[in-house]
């Protein structure tokens, strides 16, 4: 038996997100084609016959430019020095820049095992993979390099038999049943979220977030009431998210229900209010209420 800390880093956009879904066999991420949509650690336990892995999907990692990038980029890096293993997802469809070696910077100075997983290779042609494991052979020792496509499946089953052959041996660390750390409320924000990234463009997607004001749990009925608050940075941003006639506000809530009623597996009633908060990315108070996370970098700095 096996069992410990996996850590899933990378660049924005780098497919850590889906990886996590993919891997833990629901959906415990949202997903969007925007960068930076992870804002948190989140923590997904799978279960094997020979073992349980404890995947952590971590922020994308970039130049932060606000109080909160500055968490979300602590919060990628904490974890490296907290984890057993550390899998760094690379996006093998795009040209390897700057980013990807500030990356491998990182990871260079940690003494765990680390795998780089070469994601999006559905996008890629094979006489374009090979060059790109030769170029990251030469640059890190990695304990493996697996090509795979978080999209597809394609090498993911053996990307996790590596990962648990480097676990230390030890019992389950959580009952076969769990499957993460983050509460009901967590889960309901992201959604709300992930529409409004869904749906809006522009600078809306990386000035918003989403407040659980209130979270009903179902009485009698079996309706769950959520009431949530959409925060932007600027009075011209809320008419944007409402719309003509309340069309976009009705939009992403009407989306954002039916995905809360799969997840939940009860009827929802959802009300969405704007609220414009002048520079909430640089609040702290906010940012707490928003639930990016203060850690223990974050709070020396």
């Amino acid at each position: 038996m096996r069992s410990g800390f996996v850590s899933l880093i990378g660049r924005p956009n780098a497919g850590k997100s889906t990886l996590l879904n993919r891997m833990v066999g629901t959906k415990l991420a949202i997903v969007s084609d925007k960068p930076q949509t992870t804002r948190n650690r989140i923590l997904g336990v799978k279960t094997y016959p020979g073992g349980q892995i404890i995947f952590i999907d971590t922020p994308g990692i970039h130049r932060p430019l606000h109080r909160m990038n500055v968490r979300m980029v602590d919060a990628a890096v904490e974890t490296l020095r907290e984890v057993d293993v550390v899998t760094v997802v690379i996006d093998a469809s795009e040209r390897v820049g700057g980013g990807d070696r500030y990356l491998l910077g990182l990871v260079k100075k940690i003494s765990q095992p680390i795998m780089l997983a070469l994601n999006k290779i559905d996008l890629v042609s094979k006489p374009t993979l090979l060059p790109l494991i030769e170029w990251f052979s030469r640059e890190h020792e990695f304990a493996e390099i697996v090509p795979i496509s978080a999209a597809t499946g394609d090498g993911v089953d053996r990307l996790e038999s590596l990962l648990l052959n480097r676990l230390p041996e030890g019992p389950a660390l959580y009952p076969p049943e769990y499957l993460t750390d983050q509460p009901e409320r967590f889960f309901a924000a992201e959604m709300v979220r992930e529409q409004v990234l869904r749906h809006t463009h522009a600078e809306i997607p990386f000035t918003s977030a989403v407040v659980v004001d209130k979270f009903e749990e179902p009485g009698a009925r079996g309706l769950l009431r959520l009431y949530c608050t959409i925060l932007v940075e600027h009075e011209s941003q809320k008419p944007i998210l409402i719309g003509r006639g309340g069309e976009m506000i009705k939009t992403i809530g009407t989306a954002a229900r039916h995905e809360l009623e799969r997840f939940f597996g009860t009827r929802v009633f959802l009300d969405l209010r704007v609220k414009v908060k002048a520079d909430w990315r640089d609040n702290d108070r906010l940012l707490d209420d928003v639930g990016v996370v203060r850690t223990r970098r974050t709070d020396r700095a």
